[in-house]
């Protein structure tokens, strides 16, 4: 009789083991799961922040560009080159409204 109680005392001492580490387990979980969120939230801002300097980066190289053309004209004083600008330019212009009728 002895021999069973301690054995049940042994079993009652693993399974109250088993259920305080499933307890630690469970709430690291719910921490990870908390933690994840909170990266996953600031993931989405920096990928906003991003998405945002490159559309800034784009419109900035666009007036590069216009400046660079227009400084370019202003400086030849030879027609023939001024018209093949305006033409690369027009030809552009046309590339985008195509662009964006699609």
């Amino acid at each position: 009789m002895e021999i069973v109680f301690y054995f049940m005392q042994d079993l009652s001492i693993l399974v109250s083991g088993i259920e305080f580490k499933l307890r630690k387990l469970i709430e690291q979980n719910n921490q990870l799961k908390i933690e994840n969120k909170q990266l996953l939230k600031k993931n989405d801002e920096i990928n906003n922040i991003i998405e945002n300097q490159k559309k800034t980066i784009t419109k900035l190289e666009e007036k590069y560009k216009v400046l660079k053309i227009a400084k370019s004209l202003e400086n030849n004083t030879n027609s023939f080159d001024q018209k093949i600008k305006i033409n690369e330019m027009l030809r552009e212009i046309e590339k985008c409204i195509g662009l964006l009728n699609k």
